[in-house]
């Protein structure tokens, strides 16, 4: 049977953080604002639980910002296609992939940046599920602008949140956490969202959280596939929620570099600077199912691996790739989680950059 192959963009087929990089290039002081923003997301999706709230929605609260700063529709998809930096040998990965499987990319990014990366690697916009948004489209008084640029001064102030491990409530939080959250708030649900541009709140929907989830559904739906024929391969905490989606129906998980959210919810974690390790895993899930995945991984080796039956043309392109030192590739456990977590991370960072490499 015909299998889907369902991955996030950023991470496992670019190193780009598009929208981290759009805030820091046209926000003053941007990389410092974005990332409050972003464990602000954290807080609000994974700690608090807010309804009506889901990791992804930073891609909601900056383009206020953005707009104010001038960002166009133009100059998002400009910007995105002369930045984008892709995963080495994703375009060839995907290649053999495709040979026996439908892919799809299920992604939080806006779509200037989605359309530009399916142009670089020849892969079917149709199949991109990402965050749709006409910036443009969106009015904004001079009066709102000039306030606008006013909190982003302010944010960028703002301390980076620490998140206690056990945290759940916001009393679980230091006092100076607590008042720049307790603060965020009152910008972005009393203060933005009573502007004429926060309009933009309600009809932009970033495709995070359980919209990903969603789509995965729906990518079954249509192929006419059970969950137990998906492989998702995910990085970030925008994946969670269709990592468990799919776990829970059968169907195989992987963490690619991924952060601490994605490996807690991964069955597989990898650690990789180039994408041919993800063919490999996937044209053994599509020839001999989750089971045969596993135990593949359980007995990680290039013995091993010269055994398996895969596209020998991907086998030769793999192992010399990697010059005889495979990548990290092991099964997530409970007895290894934590160091998993400790290793993917920093691994992360090395891949995407220190500051990409520590957003959720």
């Amino acid at each position: 049977m015909k299998k889907a192959f369902i991955s996030d963009c950023e991470g496992p087929i670019s190193k780009n953080d598009n929208a981290f990089e759009l805030t820091s290039y046209y926000v003053p002081n941007g990389e410092r604002f974005y990332t409050v923003i972003s464990r602000y997301d954290d807080v609000l999706a994974e700690v608090l639980k807010r309804p009506s709230y889901k990791a992804g929605d930073t891609l909601r609260l900056i383009l206020p910002f953005l707009k104010a700063y001038g960002v166009t529709d133009i100059k998002m998809r400009s910007f995105s296609a002369k930045t984008l930096v892709l995963i080495p040998k994703v375009k060839e990965s995907l290649g053999f992939i495709q040979e026996l499987a439908v892919a799809y990319i299920v992604s939080t990014s806006y779509e200037h940046y989605i359309e530009a990366l399916c142009h670089a690697i020849n892969f079917p916009c149709e199949n991109a599920y990402c965050t749709k948004v006409e910036i443009d489209k969106y009015g904004l008084q001079e009066k709102e602008k000039a306030r606008l640029k006013e909190l982003a001064v302010e944010i960028a102030k703002m301390p980076v949140i620490e998140i206690p491990s056990s945290a759940k409530t916001i009393e679980d939080f230091s006092e100076k956490h607590r008042q720049a959250i307790r603060r965020l708030d009152e910008i972005f649900w009393h203060e933005i969202a009573k502007m004429e541009i926060g309009r933009i709140f309600k009809e932009v929907n970033p495709i995070g959280g359980h919209e990903k989830a969603e789509a995965v559904r729906q990518i079954a739906e249509k192929l006419g596939l059970s969950l137990s024929n998906v492989v998702y391969v995910g990085d970030s905490i925008t994946d969670v929620e269709a990592f468990k989606t799919v776990r829970q129906g059968g169907g195989l998980t992987i963490s690619f570099n991924g952060n601490e959210y994605a490996v807690r919810e991964a069955e597989i974690a990898v650690m990789a600077e180039n994408a041919l390790v993800t063919a490999v895993l996937a044209e053994v899930f599509c020839k001999y199912g989750k089971r045969g995945v596993m135990e593949l991984v359980e007995n990680w080796s290039v013995s091993t691996l010269r055994r398996v039956d895969v596209n020998t043309k991907l086998k030769e392109a793999f192992l010399s790739v990697q010059g005889g030192k495979l990548p990290s590739v092991e099964v997530v456990k409970a007895d290894n989680m934590e160091r998993l977590i400790r290793e993917s991370t920093t691994f992360r960072k090395t891949v995407r950059g220190e500051v990409v490499g520590r957003l959720g």
